[in-house]
């Protein structure tokens, strides 16, 4: 339902600092200036669909992306619905089912240390790993040290 255009387009969503979720979108090519729009979601099929709270506005006051705190990753699958109005009329709606591990950035290593011995030229590195929601065993992480010679 609702005119061809209207709906959103480049949706993307990026979870970040453990818990912390931003979704954004561009709004619709043939959407006017009244048209707004409302993002709904869901970590589980068992849970019912909830808007979002902390919306982020472009200029005209339109809705083009939300700020999600407490988000888990423990549900592996989302499931995403942005729909909308102007002047009382439907536009078209936009679903995505996203996997959340997925789309998390990860924070960097912790607590990196570098002891070297000028004697011998040998250094030791150690670190943590990053914090995050779901990755329970650490050989699941890959690192890669960049040394430059200064």
């Amino acid at each position: 339902a609702g005119m061809n255009g209207t709906a959103i387009e480049n949706f993307v969503c990026v979870i970040y600092n453990v818990s912390f979720m931003n979704c954004t979108w561009q709004v619709g090519r043939t959407a006017s200036g009244d048209t707004q729009y409302f993002l709904y979601w869901k970590a589980s099929r068992k849970e019912d669909l909830t808007e979002c709270q902390n919306y982020i506005k472009d200029n005209c006051g339109r809705h083009t992306g939300c700020r999600f705190q407490n988000v888990t990753i423990e549900n592996k699958k989302a499931y995403f619905l942005v729909n909308g109005s102007r002047s009382g009329q439907n536009i078209q709606s936009h679903e995505k089912m996203i996997m959340l591990y997925k789309i998390e950035k990860l924070t960097p290593p912790l607590n990196v240390t570098v002891n070297c011995r000028e004697a011998s030229h040998v250094c030791e590195i150690s670190w943590q790993p990053p914090r995050t929601s779901h990755v329970k065993r650490h050989a699941c992480f890959k690192y890669e040290i960049v040394i430059e010679n200064k």
